[in-house]
């Protein structure tokens, strides 16, 4: 869309936001009393990365933030799903310097500041929780691609260099793909807001993974959660704020079951919206929250919702669209609704939409998101209120090369032409080549295959029989992109896993066929137990004739054939077991 597109878009809502351009960037106004909020945001975020660049985006938020932060303006970058936005509040000089500091380095960003950067970026990830359950379910449901990303770590940081973040700074924050909004009713002085042209980035989302809905997966104890896609409209915000009431109710108030129940409604593009359910459990009522967010979804989707809930939630919503600040209250909502192209209403409309839902359309969007809910429980599944559980295993494993496992039996890795399969008693997990999306090696043969789909096998030629880390180096090296792997560093001798306890060598590192020997040991070890036999076959007939007084043997021949035999028996054994040893750890 254009800025002169979005002006018009802009048009019904004159007398409540003003929309002019500056530079070229579309801008909204709106009056409010006090100080100035500036905010300039653009259509790019986590899901429009790849999981070899995943954090690229943030760590252009950094680099843009870097001349500002030593200011005391109250300032703040923000990376998401869809958007990116930078914002400050202050006087009308100060978010001046800050938007055209941030423009500024935008165009120019200060890259010998990537490695500090990205060390900050790995602190900050190290602090707090990697990723919420939000994102976990965001994981399940598109794999290692689009906003299923949210659910992994930023993996890209080590592989984009200085020429790959300038290249995405110029793509993607321009002035085509940015909205600039103003809490202020004319526009400060000073504006320099020069950015590159480029184009308005439409949200691209992915396929979704799971073949069946409603679906569940087991997730970490401590409560439940569910999330689904609906329509964006005014059934679909209704339906999230009486959601929160009728679990607030149930689980906490009358069932005493949980403290915390939430239940969000997030648009992700143009036409549709997130809702998401949770509530939180004791490790004792986990099963009993389970069951108490089914049976209030079963309940709202039979048509059991009180109207005095309805109109409790549409009386909530009509507070965010009437005051006088309503219109500096819309502006980040507008901006992101003019960036993914959707309907901007003026809030008298969106409050006469709201007016006329009823409840059968608020029980129309319970249905809605029972058929399209993936669940996240913490330990019994939800297979008896009809919910299939989300896929484990790959369909397909390849075919190839077949490496036992040393140590779990009916397990084995298996490398292919097209790909690689992890094979076990429970079902095959698989990374086609095709749709291999970021691969880490170590020196010793390591690698980590990470798949589109999301599943993930780790190759490592100390746990398969026969695999070495030429075979790897081989077989898979030359068919996955350069550009998709993440070289790491030599990892310490006692990181590399081993069937072999590192201890229980030590301790019996004095017997060598503890150890293992060389196959050499296996045909002289035989021939050894072979004789030993014989010679022990001599010494029982031996040992008979001598007792019977008969001619024969001496008691000095029956001894030392015993001798012979013992020491034969024992070395022969010794040898096979040895090479026996030496093949199950090689």
């Amino acid at each position: 869309m254009s800025a002169q597109a979005d002006l018009r878009a802009m048009a019904g809502l004159a007398g409540v936001v003003e929309a002019t351009t500056v530079t070229g960037i579309p801008t909204l106004l709106a009056p409010r009393e006090g100080l100035v909020t500036g905010g300039l945001m653009f259509r790019v975020g986590r899901s429009d990365e790849t999981l070899a660049t995943a954090g690229i985006t943030h760590l252009v938020e950094h680099l843009a933030l870097y001349p500002q932060n030593l200011s005391d303006v109250h300032h703040n970058g923000q990376t998401a799903r869809t958007y990116t936005l930078f914002h400050a509040t202050g006087t009308p000089e100060d978010v001046v310097a800050f938007l055209d500091g941030v423009c500024a380095a935008l165009r120019d960003l200060p890259l010998h500041r990537l490695p500090t950067e990205k060390e900050i970026l790995r602190t900050e990830a190290a602090r707090r929780n990697d990723h919420s359950s939000l994102d976990a379910l965001s994981l399940w449901r598109y794999g290692l691609q689009g906003p299923g990303l949210l659910g992994s770590a930023e993996e890209g940081l080590t592989l984009v260099g200085p020429d790959d973040v300038a290249d995405w700074a110029r793509t993607w924050f321009t002035r085509d793909n940015a909205i600039l909004f103003v809490t202020g009713a004319t526009l400060p002085d000073g504006l320099d807001l020069t950015l590159p042209t480029g184009r308005r980035m439409p949200v691209a989302t992915p396929d979704e993974l799971l073949p069946n809905k409603p679906a569940w997966f087991r997730g970490p104890g401590g409560g439940v959660i569910v999330d689904a896609l609906v329509p964006r409209s005014a059934p679909s915000m209704l339906f999230s704020r009486v959601a929160q009431r009728v679990l607030f109710r149930e689980l906490r108030q009358e069932g005493g079951l949980s403290y915390t129940v939430d239940c969000g409604y997030e648009p992700v593009d143009a036409d549709r919206a997130r809702v998401s359910l949770f509530a939180d459990a004791l490790p004792e009522k986990e099963d009993a929250v389970v069951g108490g967010m089914v049976d209030a979804l079963a309940a709202m989707r039979a048509g059991h919702i009180d109207r005095a809930d309805l109109d409790a939630a549409r009386t909530l919503l009509h507070k965010e669209t009437t005051g006088p600040d309503r219109g500096a209250a819309m502006l980040p909502s507008l901006a992101y609704n003019l960036l993914v192209g959707s309907r901007i209403q003026h809030p008298d409309d969106l409050r006469a939409e709201q007016d006329a839902v009823t409840l059968d359309d608020v029980v129309a969007v319970a249905e809605l998101v029972w058929d399209d809910a993936l669940a996240q429980v913490p330990r019994v599944g939800l297979d008896w209120a009809g919910f299939t559980a989300a896929p484990l295993w790959s369909a397909a494993e390849v075919s190839g090369d077949a490496y036992p496992h040393l140590a779990e039996e009916g397990v084995a890795l298996v490398l292919g032409p097209e790909g690689v399969s992890m094979r076990t008693p429970g079902g095959a997990v698989t990374v086609h080549y095709e749709d291999c999306v970021l691969m880490s090696a170590v020196p010793d043969g390591g690698r980590l295959l990470a798949g589109r789909d999301g599943f993930r096998i780790a190759v490592e030629p100390t746990l398969y029989r026969g695999l070495t880390p030429t075979i790897v180096a081989a077989e898979i090296d030359p068919r996955v992109p350069s550009h998709l792997v993440q070289h790491r560093s030599p990892r310490p001798e006692d990181q590399i896993p081993r069937v072999e306890s590192p201890a229980a060598g030590r301790r019996f590192a004095f017997f060598p066929a503890w150890r293992g020997l060389g196959e050499w040991a296996r045909t002289p070890g035989i021939f050894f137990i072979a004789v030993a036999i014989v010679i022990g076959l001599v010494a029982v007939a031996g040992t008979g004739t001598l007792a019977s007084g008969g001619p024969g043997m001496t008691l000095g021949d029956v001894i030392g054939a015993w001798l012979w035999t013992i020491g034969l028996g024992a070395g022969g054994a010794f040898l096979v077991v040895g090479a026996a040893r030496r093949r199950a750890i090689s």
